[in-house]
């Protein structure tokens, strides 16, 4: 018969391995039923992409999201259980990811028939802004950013790869070096074709090419903020008004605490007369 330390010791460990668990289907709960308070104050079909630094079940140990291959399929999941003519509300928080998952969503985007209404409330950096080119309208909070949709060739920006034939005489470059330049190349050619075909749905040819030129071709850094008013002199279908609901569903994907926080404020909103106290 086993004794009284026994049966705690087992207890606890049934605690550490359940609670976590217990937690992540309680959140998830929560987090539906937020979506679906969202679709109907606006009666439309809500997709959120929500990517965070989340810690793996009871191991606490942190990863790092980005657009995959499995971001592309469950989208395009939802999109086909979406009837053609109903609004898709798209909640999007990324740093970016593969080129082929955003592609692939863009298009899809691109096809539904019902209003697309993208919805940025921090930011929606690489693949995330090419999402935010294929809707019909983009959401953003005063402070979120867009980015460069310039591609990336390993860990080096295509447009830089591109120059360093110029900066070189032939002999002294290597051989693989010659093949990045190649691969950038179409890389860049084949990016800036897509841009364009996206933005033709709402601007002229030539406006069109010229702006997919300055968000493919390394204008910028890949990291560089593209604001509200620089998205809305760019051409951008942007405006503010960021519902509610949309900050309440953010509320409920926190980021991973790795030792000990580094921001601290009352999380409740103030009203006006308290100002100055």
């Amino acid at each position: 018969m086993p004794d009284i330390w026994t049966v705690l010791l087992a207890a606890l460990l049934l605690l550490i391995f359940a609670v976590p668990v217990v937690q992540q289907q309680v959140t998830r709960a929560r987090r539906l039923r937020a979506i679906r308070d969202l679709e109907a104050e606006r009666r439309t079909r809500v997709i959120a992409l929500i990517h965070r630094q989340e810690r793996v079940a009871f191991l606490g140990i942190p990863f790092y999201r980005y657009i995959d291959i499995n971001d592309s399929e469950e989208i395009l999941r939802a999109i086909r259980l979406t009837p053609s003519e109903m609004p898709i509300d798209f909640i999007v928080h990324t740093p970016g990811g593969l080129v082929l998952s955003s592609e692939q969503i863009a298009m899809a985007l691109r096809r539904h028939k019902g209003k697309i209404t993208i919805f940025v409330p921090h930011y929606a950096m690489s693949g995330g802004t090419l999402l935010c080119l294929a809707a019909d309208e983009v959401v953003m909070d005063e402070n979120a950013v867009l980015g460069p949709v310039d591609p990336r060739i390993g860990d080096y920006p295509a447009a830089s790869i591109l120059r360093v034939p110029h900066l070189k005489p032939p002999e002294e470059i290597e051989d693989e070096t010659f093949i990045l330049v190649d691969i950038a190349s179409k890389a860049r050619n084949q990016m800036r074709e897509f841009v364009t075909v996206l933005l033709l749905d709402r601007m002229e040819p030539e406006r069109a090419d010229s702006l997919a030129r300055l968000l493919t071709e390394g204008t910028w850094t890949h990291d560089y903020p593209i604001t509200f008013e620089q998205a809305r002199d760019l051409g951008l279908p942007v405006i503010p008004g960021m519902p509610a609901g949309v900050y309440r569903l953010m509320d409920l994907f926190p980021q991973a605490m790795v030792r000990r926080p580094s921001v601290a404020y009352v999380p409740v909103p103030y009203r006006e007369e308290e100002k100055g106290r």
